[in-house]
């Protein structure tokens, strides 16, 4: 029998959101654990890559990352990567604040989930979805991060007002999460 799968994040709802996605075909155990990663700057791959490496480290054992980013076009692609901070600091409503005055108020939200099969000489493989969108006035829950001010191409609500089947048939981290999906399924057979 295979090793189960540490995920790492101490989100509650990430989990449940992860489990949801990847469904009961998934081939694998996954756990949780919440380990104080070091907070990397860089190009979104390189900071995944680099955060699996020393999770693997210190789990010993397979380990999956996810880094999630989400990108302003009138920006230049940021916070991208260091939507973490800019969330923290000045909320949804100051997300979409920071785009008054900008007529391109389109967004990608990026997801990258990072797997390391946990040997020495094993290499990171990257699992990444897209979600295009725009950023708009928040609206609905304010229960997970800046769902309330995403708003995915082809909708006319939030990822916040979608029910959750919903966004999590369309998600960045649906589009990450099937394809890592794919490589278990695939791979384990």
């Amino acid at each position: 029998m295979s090793r189960p799968i540490t995920f790492v994040t101490g989100n509650q709802k990430k989990l449940e959101e992860v489990v949801a996605i990847l469904g009961s075909t998934f081939p694998r155990k996954l756990i949780s654990k919440k380990l104080d990663l070091p907070e990397l700057q860089g190009e979104i791959d390189d900071i995944s890559i680099e955060k699996c490496k020393e999770a693997a480290r210190c789990i010993k054992g397979p380990v999956v990352v996810e880094d999630t980013a989400l990108c302003f076009n009138a920006y230049g692609y940021l916070p991208g990567p260091y939507i973490k901070w800019f969330l923290s600091e000045v909320g949804p409503d100051g997300l979409s604040k920071m785009l008054d005055g900008f007529t391109n108020k389109s967004a990608v939200a990026v997801c990258t989930f990072a797997y390391h099969p946990g040997g020495e000489n094993d290499n990171v493989i990257l699992f990444q979805g897209r979600t295009e969108g725009e950023i708009v006035p928040p609206r609905g829950p304010r229960d997970f991060g800046w769902d309330p001010c995403f708003q995915p191409v082809g909708y006319d609500k939030t990822y916040a007002e979608l029910p959750k089947e919903e966004k999590n048939k369309i998600s960045h981290r649906y589009r990450a999460l099937s394809k890592l999906r794919d490589y278990f399924i695939s791979n384990e057979n």
